[in-house]
Formats: structure tokens, sequence, C-alpha cells
């Protein structure tokens, strides 16, 4: 990163525009960027970004093995559009059928720990994977889609996995998103147009109300942190 800090990094991207921020970002040195999408509005918008312009960064997604079909339908979408390669991470086999084996099909809903532990084998593990070998990971995540995420900048560094992260849309919020989405007609989740803000597993996910948090509607049973485990280990 020529010897920058995250803060020196997040003063000079602040005022630039998506664009402008991954051209300079490659300017950085990064050998090996890898962004992570869940086919949410948010990544949908980056997606187009790198695709659009021929980023020399790698794009990949964990199949959880229980994801709405909606989402299958926008990654099959994305792939007939752009015609670009992302590459999907699965659970280890052996580790889902102890689970299920064990403790059945729902044992999320029955404890926090259940659940952890089931994001743990289905996510975390596949993303720890994904991100061999990568020296920055790149992000969809906005400052205002939770409490637990207020303080996102652009630039921060996960201690969990070890790596600097970067989150073009940190700043961006909700209508921004979904007006760029149309005026670029990306291919979007039609369950957004259902109430379903923040999408993931289908056991795990319902719409929100109005005037509700944009993450209630993930284990909306926990009064827990709502994080799967993905990016709880980030400073700006």
């Amino acid at each position: 990163m020529k010897n920058l800090s995250i803060e020196k990094l997040n003063e000079i991207f602040k005022n630039y525009t998506l664009k402008e921020s991954f051209d300079h970002l490659m300017e950085l040195g990064f050998k090996n960027m890898s962004f992570s999408t869940s086919f949410g509005q948010e990544d949908q918008v980056i997606t187009d970004v790198i695709f659009n312009n021929d980023y020399p960064i790698s794009v990949f997604t964990l199949d959880t093995g229980r994801l709405f079909e909606a989402t299958h339908r926008v990654f099959d979408d994305t792939q007939n559009k752009y015609r670009k390669t992302i590459n999907a991470y699965f659970p280890d086999r052996e580790a889902v059928e102890k689970l299920l084996t064990e403790k059945g099909a729902y044992s999320f809903y029955e404890s926090v720990d259940n659940r952890k532990e089931c994001c743990q084998i289905r996510k975390v593990n596949p993303l720890q994977r994904a991100l061999k070998g990568v020296d920055l990971w790149i992000t969809g995540l906005r400052a205002n889609q939770s409490t637990a995420r207020n303080q996102i900048q652009m630039f921060g560094y996960d201690n969990a996995f070890g790596l600097p992260k970067f989150n073009p849309l940190a700043h961006w919020d909700l209508s921004t998103v979904e007006k760029y989405l149309e005026q670029n007609q990306v291919p979007q989740n039609h369950l957004h147009k259902e109430g379903f803000v923040s999408i993931g597993c289908a056991p795990c996910t319902r719409a929100v109300k109005e005037g509700e948090d944009i993450r209630s509607g993930r284990w909306w049973w926990e009064d827990s942190k709502k994080e799967c485990g993905l990016h709880l280990n980030t400073k700006s």
C-alpha cells in the first residue's frame, strides 16, 4: 500500500467517486484482490463496477446450501449479463452431514451458540478458504446498515482474517444504491421489492417492516448482535 496507513487511505479516498476509488485502488500495489458477493444490492453495485471495467479482482460467493432460490437466480442473471466468472465456495460436506445428523435441520433456532455453529460451518469456514492467498478483501458493507457497522470506513483491517479491507460503499445510503442499480440495469433479487433488505439463508431471513432496522430481518428470533461472524473483527 506504498506504506500508507489505514487512516491516510481513508483520508485520500473520502471524496472519490466509486470508479475513482477503484482506479486509485489499482495503484496501491495489491497483488491478489478479491471481492465477496452475496448478490445483495450493495454487492451488485460493486460487481457491476468490477466487471464493466475489467479490474483484476476475483469475485466469489459463499453458497451455504440454504439460500433462497431467488438468490441463485440473481447469481445466474449476473453471470449471463457480464459473462464473467464468479467462484462459488460451499461448506464442507462432512461437517454439514455431522451437524444435521446430530442436531437436525433447524438447530440454529434453539440457541445463539447453535446458530453461530451453523454460520461457522456454512459461512466462516468456506470464507477462510476463499480468502487464502488474498491480500485485499473487498466488501459491500455500508456504515448505516446496522448499529454494529456504523463505524465502518472505506478502509479497515480485519483482525480475524488478518487482511486489510476495502469497503467502497461505506458512506453510501440505501437510496443511492437503489438508484445506481436502476440506472445501470443491474440484476437484482426480487425479494428486495418484498421487504427483504438484507438477504441471507432462507430459514434465517424475513422481510422487515417500515421503520425497522435493516438487519432486523436476519436471525429475528435473537436479541444478540445481528452478525454471522464474517465481519466482527474490523478496525478502521
